[in-house]
């Protein structure tokens, strides 16, 4: 059906463009006629009134259009126009020459109503006036719009070059598509047409203005010779009517020149403003209310000088004063409608995008999901708790080297009230349940606190501690207890969790925003490794298993060397990551120092012999697998938390060293049951650092 109507309906739309097509030419065609064919004074007064009309249709498009470019037909009309004035002018002329002698009207009823109205009586008035016209009309409106047009044609032309280049770039760099820079391109073209169109158009106008006052002098002369010797008149009786006639016909073809140069120098000197005229202009003579208020108080004053009419200078001061101050107040409330307006369609582009699948499809990368009751104890503190977390943020990306995302506080009926999750891309990655209102104090291997309460483990670190209720924390602190807060727990958990999973929230996003930021010397070394000797996504993986271990990458340059020294010689990521951390290793040393000291743990002989002997190798030596019996491992595991038990459970800072072949194996065995403890290779122990061995775990 929807074809069957576009069929039908696309011949009537060809033959009404046809119709306008023949109505046009057909109009061009009687303007040309005129200048040949004697026309009647009434055709005369249509015309006339045609001519004035076309020109204050012309004068209130130009006041309001956007832009320049929206009146792209006006050196059209202005031909056009031009030459129906001309035309009449010959018309008229012809009647005047012809028909003068029978009186003021003889060249129809337009012109003799002007000739009455404007001279009122007296032909020298009409002479003054059409020679003020002139004088506006030629000196002052068309020769300023005739410069404006010629220096906005210039520079347009000279600026297009740019503007093409601005294009393409737009258009290299996918800020716009194909369809847009054709657009641009287009909008180009019509514009350095328009401009280079009225630059020749303005002298359209000019010679109007010549013409019309040649045609008066004509008419004057011709007619007064006319009437003296062809009609016997007095001298008198022929200055008399035929200067009025031809006052007359001047002013009626005078005053749409006038008009239509002023629509000319409107459009031409709109330039860069954008909206109609009114606008433009209104808007920015209005947009300073101190300027308002002194042109008031001048005009005040100026209506107190004696000599000087009060009246109108008084009600001038008046009026600009109170628009110095209504003026504000109503910008200010239609910026007030604008910004709610603005708000209501981001609150409904936010309800709709909610509301959408995509988002039930995005999964958060943090989100600390907390129980009704527990939010309740929490939300009173919002304002606290976000300024915390963002605090939390800050010391992140101080202390690893890149921002981790955005926290999402949520609260959520399918939780038990008093509980707390965390959740990291989605999954649940910790949930506790903790009693609102209660402070922790926390006791480790100490003896128990004398004081009534609820035995649990410390939720970010296992440590023994106990919750007791808000009348004992007073009794607390003198026994040497610092109770904790719910959302300090909360926070301290959430802290401790992200540093357990720095290697899931370190994206590609954040590696290459680290990686444009470095210095233009290291943007050439990455340029040499990357992508040729390795991958931007194995480039990832070898920070992704730093943060893996806790390691800062705020070191990014000294990363980049030490692995453009290796990266020619080694394609595995593992092997990358071990001689980075030997690079770094005064760095990795530092950050579990405590008082200057390294506390250690060794592996001991026995199981430095055991591990080795399970590495499977290559024919040229190098360690491939590690293939041990799981018995072992949880052997291993025992003798490994009784020697590193006792020294966590005092909250010493500890690191457990082995061998460089074994320690990436050493690590994945013993993250899970101590995730906080750091594993160095012997080659990891930074010269000048002060090592005390606590024991070994064979």
């Amino acid at each position: 059906m929807k074809q069957s109507r576009a069929a039908f309906d696309a011949p009537i739309a060809k033959e009404r463009a046809n119709s306008l097509d023949v109505l046009f030419a057909t109009g061009i065609v009687l303007i040309l006629s005129i200048f040949f064919l004697p026309t009647p004074p009434v055709l005369i007064d249509i015309g006339l009134a045609l001519s004035i009309s076309i020109s204050v249709l012309i004068l209130m498009v130009a006041l309001w259009i956007e832009k320049p470019l929206e009146f792209s037909a006006f050196p059209t009309i202005l031909l056009v126009s031009t030459m129906l004035r001309l035309s009449l002018n010959i018309a008229t002329t012809r009647l005047i020459l012809s028909h003068g002698s029978e009186g003021v009207s003889a060249a129809g009823y337009v012109i003799g109503g002007f000739a009455r109205l404007v001279m009122s009586g007296d032909f020298v008035i009409g002479i003054v006036v059409f020679t003020i016209l002139i004088t506006v009309n030629f000196l002052v409106i068309t020769k300023g719009a005739t410069r404006i047009a010629e220096v906005g044609a210039r520079f347009t032309l000279d600026a297009i070059p740019g503007k093409q280049m601005a294009i393409d770039a737009d258009l290299s760099a996918g800020l716009i598509d194909d369809k847009e820079a054709q657009t641009r391109r287009r909008e180009l073209e019509e514009e350095s047409a328009f401009f280079g169109s009225m630059d020749g158009a303005s002298k359209f106008v000019r010679g109007d203005a010549v013409a019309g006052l040649i045609i008066l002098a004509v008419n004057i002369f011709g007619g007064i010779l006319i009437g003296i010797t062809r009609h016997g008149m007095t001298p008198t009786d022929a200055v008399n009517i035929f200067t009025k006639l031809s006052v007359g016909d001047g002013l009626v073809s005078q005053i749409p020149a006038l008009i239509v140069s002023l629509a000319a120098g409107l459009l031409v000197s709109k330039g860069g403003t954008r909206g109609s005229a009114d606008q433009a202009v209104v808007g920015q003579l209005t947009r300073h209310p101190r300027a308002l208020f002194l042109a008031g108080g001048l005009m005040s004053v100026l209506a107190l000088i004696p000599g000087l009419p009060f009246v109108p200078f008084a009600l001038l001061g008046a009026l600009l004063a109170f628009s110095g101050v209504a003026i504000p107040r109503h910008f200010a409330r239609i910026s007030a409608t604008e910004r709610a307006r603005a708000d209501e369609a981001r609150q409904k582009a936010a309800d709709a995008e909610s509301d959408s699948v995509k988002e039930y499809l995005r999964a958060t990368e943090i989100e600390l999901c907390i129980g009704q009751q527990l939010a309740a104890r929490v939300v009173p503190t919002f304002e606290e708790m976000s300024h915390r977390v963002a605090k939390m943020r800050r010391k992140f990306a101080q202390r690893y080297g890149f921002v981790i995302p955005d926290i999402k506080l949520s609260n959520s009926l399918d939780l038990p009230p008093r509980a707390y999750q965390i959740r990291i891309h989605g999954a649940v990655v910790a949930s506790v349940e903790i009693p609102v209102g209660d402070s922790l104090i926390i006791f480790g291997d100490g003896p128990k606190p004398d004081l009534i309460g609820e035995l649990t483990r410390e939720p970010a670190f296992g440590m023994n501690a106990m919750w007791i209720s808000p009348s004992f924390v007073a009794e607390a602190r003198r026994a040497g207890y610092e109770p904790i807060d719910n959302i300090s727990v909360i926070l301290t958990h959430l802290s401790e969790v992200l540093r357990g999973n720095l290697s899931q929230l370190f994206s590609y996003r954040d590696m290459r925003a680290l990686l444009d930021n470095v210095e233009p010397e290291y943007r050439k070394l990455l340029d040499e490794i990357c992508p040729s000797q390795i991958s931007y996504s194995g480039l990832q993986s070898v920070f992704k298993n730093l943060l893996a271990e806790r390691i800062s990458i705020r070191s990014l340059n000294l990363i980049l060397e030490a692995i453009a020294e290796v990266v020619p010689y080694l394609r595995r990521v593992e092997q990358i990551v071990e001689h980075v951390r030997i690079r770094i290793a005064p760095q990795i040393c530092n950050e579990i120092l405590v008082g200057g000291v390294l506390h250690v743990v060794r592996t001991g002989a026995r199981w430095d012999q055991a591990f080795h002997q399970h590495l499977k190798r290559d024919s040229k030596g190098e360690a491939l697998e590690f293939d041990i019996d799981p018995t072992l491992i949880e052997k291993f595991q025992t003798e490994a938390s009784a020697a590193l038990g006792p020294h966590l459970d005092r909250g010493h800072a500890i690191a457990l060293v082995a061998t460089p072949e074994i320690r990436p194996y050493l690590r994945m065995i013993t993250e899970r049951m101590f995730p906080n403890v750091p594993v160095l290779s012997t080659l990891e122990l930074a010269r000048g650092v002060n090592i005390k061995t606590l024991g070994s775990v064979s």
